[in-house]
């Protein structure tokens, strides 16, 4: 195997050719440290958070695949995945994975004791998520535990606490992966129901719509409620009536339970991720004060 063909298994091993997934991660992220500095954060702290989102998505994809290997081979869509297929060894995505999650840390290293901290327990949610779909009725819930870690970490290397408002948009945010990643277990439903897996898709059964549409409402009205402890105003407000109307869209697209309708629905969700710190963006900009 050449070089290239190795290097073309690692970039689809940390699918590296769908940056949803890191993005549904960064515009949280990116929504937490505007919150805590009230508007622009800094160079810094900005190329950390979002290298460091990237890396550790790309680790969790690794950790996944292995934790993964012996279900992925039953579902069409992971079948020939680079662990899956037998083109790439555990050992090897261990290793790739364990490189980017130490890059990770260099990077939080430049931050302060309470990031740092914080970034231990990030590491022990990745690690642990993959396993929870064996026993737990809805591991998307352990995902946004650990898809939200990076809001706490935010206000921590900016204002080294964790105000009331970060439970909230941790909560939105948890709510939030719960409807979309609810999306993305209705596209595989049909295999998972052959190979044991647990996902909250199978859970809800017949009111998968209804939760996924549930969770949406739980998300916007935290991150209203983060608006009204932080002071925010118009712009703020008008981003999640716009996201509001996203999340409709996606009950249209996934009310048939059609797969690529559901996938379809999963794949546009950062759009409503970015409207939301576009809104926050915009809000802080006006020259309202740091969250406290």
């Amino acid at each position: 195997m050449t070089l290239r063909d190795r290097w073309s298994l690692y970039l689809d091993l940390i699918r590296w050719n769908r940056p949803q997934g890191w993005l549904l991660l960064l515009w949280p992220t990116l929504s937490a440290l505007w919150l805590a500095a009230g508007g622009f954060p800094g160079w810094h702290l900005l190329l950390v958070f979002t290298l460091g989102t990237n890396l550790m998505r790309s680790a969790g994809c690794a950790v996944n695949d292995v934790a993964d290997k012996d279900f992925d081979l039953h579902v069409a869509r992971t079948a020939q995945r680079p662990i899956t297929s037998g083109r790439l060894s555990v050992k090897e995505a261990l290793g790739v994975g364990a490189v980017l999650a130490l890059v990770s840390f260099a990077l939080v290293l430049t931050t302060n004791p309470m990031t740092i901290a914080m970034s231990f327990g990030a590491l022990a949610v990745t690690i642990i998520y993959p396993f929870t779909k064996r026993f737990f009725s809805m591991p998307q819930a352990v995902l946004g535990v650990a898809f939200s870690f990076g809001i706490p970490m935010a206000f921590a290397a900016i204002q080294e606490q964790v105000p009331t408002v970060v439970w909230w948009l941790m909560a939105g945010n948890l709510a939030w992966v719960l409807a979309y990643d609810t999306e993305y277990a209705m596209v595989d439903r049909n295999d998972d129901l052959k190979i044991g897996i647990r996902t909250s898709a199978i859970t809800l059964g017949r009111l998968d719509v209804a939760g996924v549409m549930a969770f949406y409402a739980l998300c916007v009205a935290c991150w209203y409620q983060v608006g009204v402890l932080s002071g925010r105003g118009v712009f703020y407000n008008a981003s999640l009536v716009l996201a509001g109307a996203q999340a409709l869209g996606h009950g249209w697209l996934i009310k048939g339970r059609v797969r690529e309708d559901c996938f379809k629905a999963f794949r546009l969700n950062h759009w409503l991720g970015l409207t939301v710190w576009v809104g926050l963006v915009l809000d802080t900009a006006l020259g309202s004060v740091a969250v406290r």
